[in-house]
């Protein structure tokens, strides 16, 4: 049965080893806001954090996951508030339909532990999640927003 550190929690799941984490999340643990898009890790609605590393969680294997520190978007805020990359989401009015937004939010997290000023190339090259509705330019500007807070 593999035991998962997910949001500061231990989780003991059972489920086959090969299962995607994608579906741990979802089916096994309720973890719903992350989010299933195409499967095969290319849109990233499914973005985590491993390791604090933005991971698409539809290409890992939870036997992978074992040993690691999953933070998906329930665990991102911290104490009690909203992390600052959410509160500018919310400041932008970023999203549309918002179901890529989760994921979004998780690798613009990701990139900002690591480059707390990212530059646009920057930001092109970290954050390729896609976005149906098209909402890169608010993303753009929360990501700098964020980045200031």
């Amino acid at each position: 049965m593999p035991r998962l550190m997910i949001n500061g929690q231990t989780r003991e799941v059972e489920v086959d080893p090969d299962t995607p984490l994608l579906w741990v999340l979802r089916d096994s643990l309720g973890l719903t806001g992350t989010k299933y898009g195409c499967g095969i890790a290319q849109c990233g609605a499914c973005t985590v954090h491993i390791d604090g590393v933005a991971t698409r969680s539809c290409s890992v294997p939870v036997s992978a996951a074992e040993g690691t520190q999953i933070t998906t978007i329930e665990g991102l805020p911290a104490n009690g508030g909203l992390h600052p990359v959410q509160r500018a989401w919310i400041a932008h009015d970023v999203p549309q339909c918002g179901y890529c937004q989760s994921g979004m939010i998780m690798a613009v997290a990701a990139l900002l532990k690591d480059k707390p000023q990212p530059t646009d190339a920057e930001i092109d090259a970290a954050v390729t999640n896609i976005c149906r509705c098209g909402t890169y330019a608010r993303i753009r500007a929360a990501i700098h927003t964020a980045a200031q807070a």
